[in-house]
Order: C-alpha cells, then structure tokens, then sequence
C-alpha cells in the first residue's frame, strides 16, 4: 500500500507492506534509509526499500513500512539531521495508528541506523532496533557542517536556496544525534549491529563502540562486506533471522498460555 503522512508540515511518501495473512500477534518494524550517496539516491536509494519491505512480510509475517525522509525521493522539505529524526518518530505514530501491532521494531540502513537507536530510546513501543552500517555518531560531519550543507544540496536532499534559516542551529543538531549515547538507554530491548568488515564509509570500529554501548548487543559482523548492506544476501539473511527470533519473543508468552490451559485439562 502507498501513503503519505505529515511531520512539520512536511507530506512524506511512504509504503506499508502487509503479510498475506493477519497472524495471531501482529508485530510491525519501520525501515529507515540512509543517505543518498548521489542525486537520486544512486545505491542508497529510496526505491529498493519497498522491495525489503514486501519481503520483511512475506518471509517473517511482520507488517513492515518504508518512507522517504523530508527533502528525500519526492517527500516534502529539506534535510536536517534533527528534522529526520521527528520523520523517522513521526513514522513510527504513523504505523501505529495503520497497524493494530502487538510490537514495533526499527530496522536503520547508515544515518537511518543511528536514528533508529535514538528514536528507539525516547519511544518505550519500539522493543528493538537492527541499526545497519550506522556510525556511532556524526562527529565526522560536525567537524565541516558548510561542506556537508554543499554535499546535501548536490544530492538533492537541500533544493531550498534560503535553507537553513539559522546555519548555526541546523550544524548544532549534527552534534546532538549521537547513536553510541542512546544505545545505552536501550535498556534490555534487543539491538542488532551490523556490519560490514570492509564499510568505507562507517568503519567497523563504530560497529564495536555502538554493541559495547549496550550490554546485550547481537554484533554481526560480514565478512569482506563493504557499507551497502542492503543489497548483500547475506546481510538480508541475518536481518530476516534477527526478525523472525524477535516474532518468536511476541509469541511466546501467547504459546505458553495455551500450553497451561491445555495441562489444566490433563
């Protein structure tokens, strides 16, 4: 299914995949894009992501949603680190009010990953996240804010020439978005690391720095895997693994109670 939902005023693009079958407990994830590493996404693009989310359903049963954040694949607005992390909470209001699930969990390719974690840590709903690729923090793109200001309007996520109104508060927010902080308040919901061993854009060493963060992290490293996860089978494969333990968590609880029902009878 298509749709679009609102943040900020801003009308962003989206597609929310169903499994075939409504299961007895519905759990939900949110899938969430990186960067574009050109104008038009290039390998990052947008438009393989309804494709991961119609295989999410089929595969796992989870009902699964994918959306273009603001200034992003024909969604209104331009980027701001901040500004996709409210899309990214604003999606998550928006599965839930699409979805009567019994759970939702965040799944984050590179950027899309460190928001998950911290979006994760503020919205008690969200009982996992896989963040994929993601760095531990954007001390990196702190350091130079104007060259990423330039690098954000040739890709196209930045068309508004008078954007940003206050430079000085759009560099500030890139700061404040730290994945490695937030993992921490993950508390014992679960969290997935993955990662390429050869990522030359995120190195491994965040992937390291972001599971010690979180006392319980699932840390899976791909062997001779550059950064674009997203189209590595065998990254796919541990994702929809990590999913489907995560349904088997939902049901539990559900497979017991019917177990000591039925000894009642013995």
């Amino acid at each position: 299914m298509e749709g679009r939902f609102t943040v900020d005023s801003n009308t962003l693009t989206a597609h929310l995949a169903r499994p075939a079958r409504a299961p007895a407990v519905q759990p939900a994830a949110v899938i969430v894009h990186g960067f574009p590493t050109e104008a038009g996404g290039g390998i990052n693009s947008t438009r393989t992501m309804p494709a991961l989310a119609d295989l999410i359903a089929a595969e796992t049963g989870f009902a699964a949603l994918t959306y273009a954040s603001r200034g992003v694949a024909g969604s209104a607005g331009d980027f701001s680190l901040d500004g996709w992390r409210r899309d990214l909470a604003g999606a998550v209001d928006f599965l839930a009010s699409e979805v009567r699930c019994d759970g939702i969990w965040l799944i984050g390719f590179g950027t899309g990953g460190a928001l998950a974690v911290v979006v994760a840590s503020t919205d008690e709903r969200v009982r996992g996240v896989a963040a994929v690729a993601a760095p531990a923090d954007f001390e990196d793109w702190a350091r130079n804010p104007r060259k990423l200001l330039v690098y954000a309007r040739e890709v196209g996520v930045v068309s508004d020439p008078e954007f940003p109104e206050r430079f000085d508060r759009w560099a500030a927010e890139i700061r404040s978005v730290r994945a490695v902080q937030a993992a921490e308040s993950l508390g014992d919901r679960s969290l997935l690391v993955l990662h390429g061993s050869d990522d030359e854009t995120v190195p491994v060493f965040d992937a390291r720095v972001l599971a010690d963060a979180h006392a319980g992290a699932d840390l899976r490293i791909i062997s001779g895997a550059g950064h674009h996860l997203r189209h590595d089978p065998r990254a796919v494969a541990v994702l929809l693994g990590w999913l489907e333990r995560q349904r088997q968590s939902l049901l539990a609880p559900l497979v017991a109670g019917e177990s000591n029902g039925s000894s009642q009878h013995v």
